[in-house]
């Protein structure tokens, strides 16, 4: 079979027949020779030999279904997709709700099928392995060693020492207002259809690379923040003071090379200065 046709259990989700434009139900017809976009024909507009432009009844076919078992005898292609949708709707180890939504199979036979597939499956576990080994070669080099720091206070909504941290979200990583917060508003009307000229097409591209550009200066701008300590201005703050005044200038003079440099390397500029000025 070229693909497998749609598994969700939403007839409005698959695509309509050519013929009578109803709803696909499974098993249906594929022409094997139009296309793309494919040709799809329910079984009754298959069986009274529907034509349609370039499609002809003796054309070449397909049959579209996922009746068939793929990792267990008992589990069809279609509940192999179900049960996958449903992990990813209700979590994983909520089988109780991935059985209510799946229907057809209990709670211990979602948990013990997924567990033995896709959990413990020895083909998955060494595929994870070798990419997990291929990551850690390729960042040996370059890797920082992680240290525990004091965890970011968590100040309620609107409070001083919230607004002193930029509404500044710990759990979430995010800020109330991220820099350039309104980049999203750009993309609400853009949609790409069939019908684009080539023109407004690359035109609408562009506005995406742009939205990427600005999301990457607005991850950059919070890397800094995070990498040198400034989410806490008021504790950032008193840190500084500890400098004698001198270091203290040559400290605000030198902040904005800090992204330049990487935290740890800023650090101990300052701090060879601060040791040059003792001796």
């Amino acid at each position: 079979m070229d693909r497998l046709g749609s598994f969700s259990n939403d007839p409005s989700d698959k695509p309509p027949c050519r013929g009578c434009s109803s709803y696909l139900m499974e098993p249906y017809i594929k022409c094997a020779e139009c296309g793309p976009p494919p040709f799809f024909l329910c079984l009754q507009c298959f069986t009274r030999g529907f034509e349609y432009k370039k499609h002809q009844s003796d054309h070449t076919y397909e049959i579209m279904t996922s009746d068939f078992p793929v990792l267990d005898p008992s589990w069809t292609a279609q509940e192999e997709m179900a049960l996958l949708e449903a992990v990813m709707d209700c979590g994983f180890g909520n089988w109780q709700d991935v059985a209510n939504q799946m229907c057809t199979k209990t709670k211990e036979e979602c948990e013990k099928h997924y567990m033995k597939h896709f959990i413990n499956n020895p083909l998955f576990a060494s595929t994870l392995l070798n990419l997990k080994q291929a990551e850690e070669a390729k960042t040996a080099d370059t890797a920082i060693p992680f240290h525990s720091t004091d965890d970011p206070p968590r100040p309620t909504f609107d409070s001083l020492l919230s607004r002193d941290m930029a509404g500044y979200m710990p759990a979430r990583a995010d800020f109330i207002e991220e820099f350039d917060n309104y980049a999203e508003w750009d993309l609400r009307d853009i949609d790409f259809v069939e019908d684009d000229s080539d023109i407004l097409h690359a035109l609408k591209m562009a506005v995406v690379d742009i939205y990427h550009s600005r999301l990457k200066e607005r991850q950059r701008r919070k890397k800094i923040i995070r990498d040198h300590g400034l989410i806490n201005l008021r504790k950032f703050q008193l840190m500084e003071r500890r400098y004698p005044k001198e270091v203290q200038d040559l400290y605000e003079t030198m902040r904005r090379f800090a992204r330049i440099v990487g935290p740890v390397e800023h650090d101990k500029f300052i701090e060879s200065h601060a040791l040059a000025f003792e001796l």
